[in-house]
């Protein structure tokens, strides 16, 4: 859709300016891992948007003499460790904002929540720095695909990323069960009232770089022996998920959303080379989850990223048990007893 353009040439006048985005970042609920070409998903993948868990990120742009050139802050300080990534990113996306290819930038980006507090921040980053980018250029040449083109672009620095470009919900990946999906970018997806009102306690297990990223174990699922059911499973999971959303059924939700955390990590574990990202704590709080919804009629869930944080899915009708709980049994297994409350959220906002 978004076909690559050939170099224009704008008015110096038109290329200076500021543009700041806060975009948050999403949990999937069915999991996407692994990928076919360039950033395209094996499986679609829904996820809910967060509310509180954002990056706020500003660019500055001014004409350039010298071609495409670009500075990162992170807190007010030259982060020159995150250019490697950037340089890729920028490599893809160049081809689709020309107006690159004349403008120096200047990116600062703050989170607001902790820095390294196990809350993956490459999808709220990325969405974050796509929909200025594309902010940028609407101010140039007529966009009538905003947010369209800002997952596009979001999509080719972080696979997740481009759900983050809507709320409450999103949907990443041509499927036949959802209308207008596609791989290329994310689309909203509507979420009934009752999910709108579900929490997220973030528990931070461990506050440690992963000991293989995401992109590894990515690359590791094109020779997976298990790859053709995974894709079968998740496909089948998103037909009961998109049932259990559409009836209210808190009892299907739950299953499809602790098999998708829990066989996300059985995909690690199986992989060759195989890896490992749970810890004993991650164990440890899943048993006290399970045995808590066993004596108690509660929406409570979990599900997992590529790490050892767990998130706490349920609805507002519950807040008050499930933080008791949280704080009574939970919070001593947690690094430094951090834990963050999030809820679903309604999307990026321009500043």
């Amino acid at each position: 859709m978004f076909s690559s353009s050939s170099i224009e040439v704008f008015d110096k006048n038109q290329l200076s300016g500021t543009t700041t985005w806060l975009s948050p970042s999403n949990i999937a609920l069915i999991k996407y891992w692994g990928k076919k070409n360039l950033q395209v998903p094996i499986n679609p993948s829904l996820s809910f948007t967060l509310k509180e868990c954002l990056t706020e990120t500003t660019v500055s742009y001014k004409p350039s003499l010298e071609g495409f050139k670009y500075e990162f802050y992170f807190e007010n300080k030259l982060k020159p460790s995150f250019n490697n990534k950037l340089d890729v990113f920028f490599k893809r996306i160049i081809q689709y904002l020309p107006f690159l290819n004349q403008v120096s930038l200047k990116i600062s980006s703050n989170n607001t929540f902790p820095h390294s507090s196990g809350i993956a921040s490459s999808a709220s980053a990325f969405s974050a720095l796509s929909l200025c980018l594309v902010d940028i250029e609407k101010s140039l040449v007529e966009n009538t695909d905003f947010y369209k083109k800002s997952s596009f672009i979001a999509r080719l620095g972080s696979g997740s990323a481009c759900r983050s470009i809507y709320g409450s919900a999103s949907f990443w990946g041509k499927s036949t069960l959802v209308d207008n999906s596609k791989d290329d970018y994310a689309i909203a997806f509507d979420l009934p009232k009752f999910f709108n009102d579900y929490n997220d306690t973030i528990l931070i297990i461990d506050e440690k770089s992963k000991s293989i990223s995401s992109s590894v174990g990515h690359n590791l699922v094109k020779d997976h022996h298990f790859k053709s059911s995974r894709i079968n499973q998740a496909n089948k999971n998103l037909e009961n998920l998109l049932h259990a959303i559409q009836n209210q059924n808190s009892n299907e939700f739950i299953s499809v959303v602790e098999n998708e955390a829990l066989t996300l990590h059985a995909m690690m574990l199986s992989s060759n080379p195989s890896f490992i990202l749970l810890k004993p704590n991650t164990i440890n709080i899943i048993n006290k989850i399970w045995t808590f919804r066993k004596e108690n009629n509660t929406s409570l869930c979990f599900t997992l990223d590529a790490g050892a944080n767990i998130h706490l899915l349920y609805h507002q009708n519950d807040f008050v048990s499930v933080q008791k709980f949280v704080k009574s049994e939970l919070v001593d297994y947690c690094s430094n007893g951090k834990y963050i409350n999030d809820k679903v959220g309604p999307g990026p906002i321009k500043k």
